[in-house]
């Protein structure tokens, strides 16, 4: 019997003429919805038990869904690394693998936040802004080794953050709720502390951490309130883990000197959302992860992860390629 592929992952869509004929190549047929950012539950409930495999993006996996797609849903290859919008305990409980890339967009991420952190300090925005408007405008900027960078979460992109503000004599403060590798903290001198220590302190804060129970809205009125005058908050993780209405009256009451957002609680931003209009604020499309170099090594493995996932020998998916 052919297995039916479900393929919504939005970057790889664009370039589907390219996988289409490989996966065909595997006794796959291949079902494309039209996708903007993700699949809501109810637009994944409407193939319910028409699919085998899915390859996804950042689509709501919810325990409704899996359960509705039972038993002929085999495995979901999620094209990335973050698994927080599938509900894990329902594929458990229903027999369904989840693949993933570990260390997927590391290096792009990381650089991400050095461009941020760099864009504030430097205030190439500011300068360029006031140029292009007519101003001769001496705006103060400074060096990154007079400035602290607090990262919260420290897994491979907290890490590489880490290793990337040393490099330019930051003093870098890290919390974490699990235990940090002391090899790492040997090789970077970066300063274990506590969150609340770490908001006091840190001229810049990079959230870094995972999306889970613990992490939702971690950044709220109280922390906000803890955080150091003049701090510039940056978020490359996701969307959930920074209460957006808290953070917009951070801005516009002056206790923040800005903020630097790539995910946000609802994707894609809506129209009216405050954040458009400040000019302390700079705003991505959920993006930080960009590199063609890393979109394909995850092409190629979120492909892998699924025919693994439904049985299919993919040892010749290189020469595919």
């Amino acid at each position: 019997m052919t297995k039916t592929l479900l393929l919504t992952a939005p970057y790889m869509i664009p370039f589907v003429d390219r996988f289409i004929p490989v996966l065909e190549s595997y006794g796959l047929k291949v079902i494309v919805p039209e996708v903007e950012e993700r699949m809501e539950e109810a637009d994944l409930l409407k193939y319910a038990g028409q699919f085998d495999g899915a390859i996804c993006g950042d689509d709501r996996y919810t325990a409704r869904v899996i359960e509705a797609c039972a038993p002929r849903l085999k495995v979901i290859s999620k094209w990335g690394t973050g698994i927080d919008s599938l509900d894990a305990q329902a594929c458990s409980r229903y027999g369904v693998q989840i693949g993933r890339t570990p260390n997927a967009f590391t290096t792009p991420v990381a650089d991400t936040v050095l461009g941020y952190i760099l864009a504030f300090s430097r205030r190439h925005p500011a300068m360029d802004k006031a140029m292009k408007s007519g101003e001769w405008k001496k705006i103060p900027g400074k060096t990154l080794s007079e400035c602290t960078l607090g990262v919260i979460g420290l897994g491979n992109i907290g890490k590489a953050v880490t290793r990337r503000a040393k490099a330019f004599g930051m003093k870098v403060l890290g919390t974490d709720i699990i235990e940090v590798d002391h090899v790492f903290i040997g090789e970077t001198g970066i300063e274990l502390t506590t969150l609340d220590i770490l908001l006091s302190k840190s001229d810049f804060i990079s959230v870094n951490c995972d999306l889970n129970a613990t992490s939702e809205h971690l950044i709220n009125p109280l922390t906000l309130s803890k955080m150091k005058e003049n701090a510039v908050l940056i978020n490359t993780a996701r969307g959930p883990i920074v209460d957006e209405k808290a953070l917009i009256a951070a801005l516009e009451s002056g206790k923040l000197d800005g903020a630097a957002m790539d995910v946000f609680e609802v994707e894609p931003l809506p129209a009216d959302s405050p954040l458009k209009k400040m000019d302390n604020v700079m705003l991505a499309p959920h993006n930080a992860n960009s590199s063609p170099a890393a979109w394909e090594r995850v092409h190629w493995n979120t492909i892998k992860n699924l025919l693994d996932g439904l049985g299919i020998n993919s040892g010749d998916l290189n020469n595919d390629k």
